[in-house]
């Protein structure tokens, strides 16, 4: 009869401890793989990354120019500055034709107060128009200022151009 009795306890005991387990709501996202908790506007810029990045894959370039404001400006390599809309897209169509198998990775965004680091990585084979067949992958990043209307207002892009020219000639 003891035996009964502390087994019946036991099956109550174990019950009870695996409702509780099922009652309990599950750790938020802060507890889970260590991720930290966002806000609302850092969620938002990280969407904004992401849809960015999909633009450049899209092999549509006026995709792209529809982030930036429109009269914003891209600056690649402390060149002349891409002005509007227009200029950004015929930019982002020359690599769009020269790579059209090209993947554009999103490593990283860094937010400042005043400005937010949009790190990536690019890899794509030379094969359109007057291509060298070669593979590239390298990375660079741009760092934007935005508009009151969450548009980039300028972007200053930077990658090692004579690391791409190298992997483009197939040096």
């Amino acid at each position: 009869m003891k035996c009964k009795f502390f087994l019946f306890i036991a099956l109550v005991f174990l019950g009870l401890s695996c409702k509780e387990k099922s009652d309990k709501p599950d750790k938020p996202d802060s507890f889970q793989n260590n991720i930290p908790v966002r806000t609302a506007e850092e969620q938002s810029l990280i969407e904004f990354g992401k849809d960015y990045t999909r633009a450049w894959n899209s092999q549509k370039p006026e995709n792209v120019a529809l982030f930036y404001a429109e009269n914003g400006a891209l600056i690649v390599n402390s060149g002349d500055p891409l002005e509007g809309r227009q200029e950004i897209t015929e930019f982002t169509r020359g690599f769009m034709e020269a790579f059209p198998d090209m993947e554009l990775t999103m490593d990283s965004l860094v937010m400042k107060p005043n400005e937010t680091f949009y790190y990536w990585n690019f890899k794509g084979t030379n094969s359109g128009p007057e291509g060298t067949g070669n593979k590239v992958n390298f990375s660079g990043l741009e760092r934007w200022t935005f508009n009151d209307n969450n548009l980039i207002k300028v972007s200053n892009g930077s990658f090692d151009e004579e690391e791409y020219n190298r992997q483009v000639k197939g040096l």
